[in-house]
């Protein structure tokens, strides 16, 4: 049985920024994104965690071609998005949309809901306008909203009901892959589980791919098919949910779930990761974890350790990998 090809397939993707503090100052290098490679197949829901500033977000935007990456390979259903031009891109990206954590941010305030969710449509000439009046009443339903919602603007509702109308939005085109950056964790947990739950429900109805992008290790649990965990723009850890919740492989996955708040023997008890992170622009030499790591050795200093693989599907970047 052959395996069937990716959706999307990202090989040594790199992204590094040059920044300077001052009119006299050296320029610095800041490495974002190192050598990152990954795949989805179609209907799966990647999750990609990390604390802020492991250069997740930044992997998300390299993939819709929202920034230019400085090296490496983004595919998608076969075709290479680094070499279409502007045109081309612009037809892509009716299969590729977003949905940002910001829902107030992300919505231009005047304009009203309806004129939100048809500006793709518009934009794409998609349709007359009787087609999109149509399309528009399908997708307010499809999100838990109401057609006279169509003539409100974004003020005037929840944060919850701004994320459904930013989802709403994200499906006009009928996209076949969608960026989940933080798309939940701007809300309250009532209402994250709600949008969650939307977002599965979605994902069986019409067929979805997820990359749902969190620093929330129970929102990924909880949505996620399989798993890569992020540090310092480098994957730490890769596999299914089972693997990395069950058969966690390297000590930074084991701190990001000890940092997990849980109820034990009565009493709430939480974890914190240890040690600040580490300037970007100034990474440690060898493992980029080395310096918070409780089970840092000597070769840990002085030599990265590559993704080695575990088992089927499972990886981790740790000279000791499976041993804590």
């Amino acid at each position: 049985m052959t395996e069937a090809r990716p959706l999307l397939r990202v090989d040594a993707l790199r992204k590094e920024f040059t920044v300077s503090s001052g009119l006299f100052a050296k320029p610095r290098t800041i490495r974002a994104v190192s050598d990152v490679s990954f795949s989805i197949i179609a209907g799966e829901t990647l999750g990609l965690v990390g604390e802020s500033g492991c250069g997740k977000t930044t992997v998300g935007r390299l993939i819709l071609n929202l920034i230019e990456p400085t090296a490496g390979l983004v595919e998608f259903d076969g075709t290479d998005l680094r070499a279409l031009d502007a045109s081309q891109m612009r037809a892509m990206r009716r299969d590729l949309q977003i949905v940002f954590q910001d829902p107030l941010g992300a919505l231009n305030p005047r304009m009203t809901v309806g004129e939100l969710i048809m500006e793709p449509l518009v934009i794409h000439g998609v349709g007359d306008n009787v087609d999109r009046q149509q399309r528009l009443g399908k997708l307010l339903s499809l999100v838990g909203l109401a057609s006279y919602h169509a003539g409100r603007f974004p003020h005037e509702f929840s944060g919850g009901q701004r994320q459904r109308i930013c989802i709403a939005r994200a499906l006009a085109l009928n996209p076949r892959f969608i960026v989940c950056d933080e798309a939940a964790s701007a809300l309250d947990v009532s209402i994250q589980a709600q949008t969650l739950n939307l977002l599965q429900d979605l994902k069986a109805e019409l067929g979805l791919t997820y990359l749902f992008i969190s620093h929330d290790l129970g929102v990924i649990r909880h949505i996620s098919d399989r798993v890569i965990v992020m540090y310092l723009g480098r994957v730490m850890e890769s596999g299914t949910k089972h693997q990395i919740f069950r058969s966690t492989a390297h000590p930074y996955t084991r701190a990001l779930l000890g940092a997990v708040p849980s109820r034990k023997h009565g009493k709430m008890r939480f974890n914190a990761l240890k040690g600040e992170l580490p300037n970007p622009a100034n990474p440690p030499e060898g493992c980029r974890f080395n310096t918070r790591c409780p089970m840092v050795r000597d070769i840990c200093r002085t030599a990265p350790p590559p993704l080695m693989k575990l088992e089927d599907g499972h990886e981790a970047a740790c000279h000791f990998a499976g041993q804590i």
